[in-house]
C-alpha cells in the first residue's frame, strides 16, 4: 500500500494526473476540493458551514478541511472488510466500501502546518506518506494552458496578468511545503511540460520504483 501527495500549479494537470494514477494503481483519490463540493451539494452540516465561508469569499478553515480528509481516509482505507457497516452519509459521499491499494491526495497540504497535520492523521492510521510528487511546468506553458482551458469552458475573462499572479501566489505558498518534503527525502519533481501521457509515464515510473523499494523492506 502506497500513499502519495501530488502538487502542481494551476494548469499543471495535477487533477488529471491524480485521476489517471488512481485508475492505474487502484488508489483512493482524495481531492479536498471535491470533498468540499460534495458536502455543499448534499447540504450536510459541514457543507453548510463551508458554503457560508465560501460565499463570503474566504478560505475554508483547516478544521473543516482536515475533518473531511480524516473521515475520507478512515472510511475508505481502514475498513476491516468490504462488508463493514458504513454510515449512510459516508456511503452516499464515497460510494460502496472498497479497500484500495493506497491513496493519492491533491489540494492538501498548502502550508507546512497542514503537512504536519496530514502526517499526524496518517500516524493515527498506522500509515505513512511514501512519496510527494511535484509536477513542474514552465510559467509560460502554464499561462498558455489556462488560457486554452478557459476558452474551452467559456471562462476566457482572465487576463495574462491575473493568471501569472495566481501562479506566482501558488509558488510562494507551496515552496515552504515542498522544501519541507524535500528535507524529508520524499519529494520527487516530475517534468510536466509535455503531453498528458508523457507526464503520466514519468510519474508511473517513479511510483513503480517507490513501490518496488517499499516491497523489498
Amino acid at each position: 500500500m502506497i500513499n502519495i501527495v501530488i502538487f502542481g500549479a494551476p494548469g499543471a494537470g495535477k487533477g488529471t494526473q491524480a485521476q489517471l494514477l488512481a485508475e492505474k494503481f487502484d488508489f483512493l483519490h482524495i481531492s479536498t476540493g471535491d470533498l468540499l463540493r460534495q458536502e455543499v451539494a448534499m447540504q450536510t452540516p459541514m457543507g453548510l458551514r463551508a458554503k457560508a465561508i465560501m460565499n463570503r469569499g474566504d478560505l475554508v478553515g483547516d478544521d473543516i478541511v482536515v475533518a473531511l480528509l480524516d473521515r475520507a481516509l478512515r472510511q475508505r482505507s481502514t475498513l476491516p472488510n468490504p462488508d463493514a457497516a458504513v454510515d449512510p452519509w459516508d456511503r452516499e459521499l464515497y460510494g460502496d466500501p472498497h479497500r484500495p491499494e493506497g491513496c493519492i491526495i491533491d489540494g492538501f497540504p498548502r502550508t507546512v502546518q497542514q503537512a504536519q497535520t496530514l502526517e499526524f492523521i496518517f500516524n493515527k492510521l498506522q500509515r505513512k506518506i511514501d512519496c510527494v510528487v511535484a509536477i513542474d511546468v514552465p510559467h509560460d506553458e502554464l499561462v498558455r494552458r489556462i488560457h486554452e482551458r478557459a476558452a474551452i469552458s467559456g471562462r476566457a475573462d482572465d487576463t495574462e496578468e491575473v493568471i501569472r499572479h495566481r501562479i506566482e501566489l501558488y509558488d510562494q505558498q507551496t515552496q515552504p511545503v515542498l522544501d519541507y518534503y524535500r528535507v524529508s527525502g520524499m519529494l520527487v519533481t516530475i517534468d510536466g511540460s509535455g503531453e498528458i501521457a508523457e507526464t503520466n509515464g514519468r510519474i508511473c515510473k517513479t511510483l513503480e520504483l517507490v513501490m518496488h523499494l517499499k516491497a523489498k523492506r
